[in-house]
């Protein structure tokens, strides 16, 4: 019995003449009704001896037929069968090679999502803190109606002019069951339905040049890259990405939209390489993208600039909706990830989830805040006379760049020697690099010129020192 394809069904199934045997022959010519009978393959032959069907042992070359053995002079063949083109078959390891694949054949489209594992070129997610996880800074801030990073870690509201006012917070409201605890939310508190031309607001990510090279920006096989991201919204409508080389003035956007209101919607977002303008490979702010809420006639009155173009500020937000224009819209967004390469919804690489201590380390090379517990040390020195003290501060992590430092009040803070604590009455920053400063501290009276110290806090509840070295 022939377990398998049912072959009588197939319709390129070619009967060749059956083969006799002698006993001490084990090489045959194939003939079809007496004429030669190239195969195409060892594969496309099943050849039936005595009822069975021989597998892996014979070979072929052109019409020539090889056993692994000599057939006996008394065995019979059944039947020679030849299988043309759309033959199924097992295909040996190895077997097929670039050459047999056509140029472009293989496309991610007609493979089947998680059959072949996704590579990413990148170790670490290129967006940082893409799951909204840490926000040193504080977990919500009220009235803000200018730029700067309030909440959230790499993430900044960026205004041109005045588009209503916002509160701003680390939110708990996410898509159901996709892995992420927070999300980013924008709520609108005074209205402005009318933007003035120049008025403009959307939420900022900004990447260093040296963490974009593996973009290829600017040579010809520049990659395609593939944004996506959960988005929810009050407001229906057309939304604008907007993506800005700055170090060659160009940029490129990409519209979505909300479909459904108050309803968490996945958006996935191709981009073409550019091919035109290198990335600097340093530290400064090299590319940036825009998540737009709102944006006057300057950005929006042109044609939206879906391919890599000279950055030219109407063709930015063109269909962009006006989230400023009622204080009951509201704009949340999590799980913002950028990959190498053009994906869609079905084969889209999963989020990069990070530990918590690898998000805020990451995030610490831009901003860290220290909040401290009541009298911890912050830093340790010497003093230097009786009313001053110098002590070193080191950063949690290498700053991008030398920080601007900032701290809670000089009166927030003590200098301890040995068993005598001495209250500050001022505290400065001095030769700062992007690891550690130099404290000077300042107290009344009552320390030993030489001796070792420590800065410690007062046990305030509101004790911070903090440093920014963002983009």
């Amino acid at each position: 019995m022939y377990i398998g394809r049912n072959i009588d069904s197939i319709n390129n199934i070619s009967t060749l003449d059956n083969l006799s045997f002698n006993g001490s022959d084990a090489t045959f010519n194939l003939t079809q009704n007496s004429v030669a009978f190239v195969p195409v393959s060892a594969d496309a032959l099943q050849i039936q001896i005595d009822g069975v069907i021989q597998a892996n042992n014979f070979t072929i070359s052109g019409s020539t037929l090889t056993f692994d053995f000599v057939p006996s002079a008394s065995s019979v063949c059944n039947s020679v069968k030849h299988f043309g083109v759309g033959l199924l078959t097992t295909v040996s390891d190895g077997a097929i090679t670039e050459a047999k694949i056509g140029s472009g054949a293989v496309t991610s489209s007609k493979i089947a999502s998680g059959v072949i594992p996704t590579s990413r070129p990148n170790v670490s997610p290129l967006i940082i803190n893409g799951n909204q996880a840490i926000s040193q800074r504080a977990t919500s801030v009220a009235s803000i109606t200018s730029s700067g990073y309030h909440t959230i870690d790499r993430l900044r509201t960026n205004f041109s002019g005045t588009l209503g006012t916002w509160t701003q917070s680390q939110s708990t409201n996410v898509p159901t069951g996709k892995g992420f605890a927070n999300s980013f939310k924008m709520d609108c508190t005074t209205a402005d339905a009318s933007p003035s031309v120049a008025d403009r607001l959307s939420i900022r990510y900004n990447f260093e040049g040296q963490d974009l090279q593996l973009l290829k920006k600017g040579i010809s096989d520049a990659e395609k890259i593939t944004l996506a991201f959960w988005v929810k919204s009050s407001k229906t409508g057309v939304h604008i990405v907007n993506i800005v080389d700055q170090d060659n003035t160009r940029h490129i956007s990409k519209s979505y939209t909300v479909s459904s209101s108050n309803t968490w919607e996945k958006v996935v977002l191709n981009f073409d390489g550019d091919t035109t303008g290198t990335l600097d490979d340093d530290n400064g702010q090299s590319l940036y993208i825009d998540f737009y809420l709102g944006a006057g006639t300057n950005y929006t009155s042109g044609t939206l600039a879906t391919s890599w173009e000279a950055k030219n500020n109407v063709n930015t937000a063109v269909g962009q909706v006006n989230l400023a224009d009622s204080t009951s819209n509201e704009w949340y967004i999590t799980g913002i990830q950028l990959e190498v390469g053009e994906y869609s919804a079905s084969n889209l690489p999963p989020f990069q989830h990070e530990s918590f201590d690898n998000n805020l380390e990451r995030c610490q090379r831009y901003f860290f805040k220290n909040n401290s517990v009541a009298n911890m040390p912050m830093a340790s020195g010497v003093c230097n006379g009786t009313n001053n003290a110098r002590a070193v501060y080191y950063f949690p992590k290498t700053m991008r760049a030398n920080p601007s430092l900032d701290k809670s009040s000089s009166t927030d803070f003590k200098v301890q020697i040995g068993g005598s604590v001495h209250d500050t009455t001022n505290v400065a920053f001095y030769y700062q690099n992007l690891n550690q400063a130099l404290l000077y501290v300042d107290v009344s009276s009552g320390l030993t010129d030489g001796k070792g110290c420590l800065v410690i806090d007062d046990g305030g509840s509101n004790i911070f020192i903090s440093g920014s070295a963002e983009l």
